[in-house]
């Protein structure tokens, strides 16, 4: 009996102490940063704010773009997203995570959207030629927009 006490008390003391790292975000910074967006849905609704909103934009509408047809180099857009990345004035850490967060949305979002065969839309297909034609154009600020 007193060992399960103790476990209470300890539960009743930590779980505060938790939620109190959770709400100030001190949990996120132990997890570490994400590295990109996982999936169609995540990728859209980044916030610009986020220091990855650049490369999982771009990375996502070139997952996207290829899913649906469109004829573009993806090899080469991501070199020229890697080029406007070493143009910054920013750590070579920042622009390396920078870039892992491209590559690994691209990844995602290819293999999230790749089971649905009705995903290439006609209000999809705008939007992300939209897209692809800013990014092609070296318009990395440009904030991809989603479609249904």
């Amino acid at each position: 009996m007193q060992v399960r006490g103790r476990n209470i008390f300890l539960l009743l003391v930590l779980l505060p102490c938790l939620a109190a790292l959770a709400s100030c975000g001190a949990v996120d910074k132990i997890r570490g940063p994400e590295k990109g967006a996982s999936n169609d849905a995540t990728a859209w609704k980044v916030k610009k704010q986020d220091p990855l909103s650049q490369p999982i934009q771009v990375g996502w509408t070139s997952a996207r773009a290829s899913y649906c047809g469109f004829v573009f180099n993806p090899t080469q857009l991501r070199s020229n997203f890697i080029a406007y990345v070493n143009r910054e004035p920013i750590s070579t850490d920042e622009k390396a995570k920078l870039v892992a967060a491209y590559d690994y949305t691209r990844a995602s979002v290819l293999k999230s959207i790749s089971a649905d065969p009705n995903y290439c839309n006609k209000d999809r297909t705008t939007a992300i030629q939209k897209d692809l034609k800013a990014y092609l154009a070296g318009d990395f600020a440009h904030r991809a927009q989603p479609a249904n």
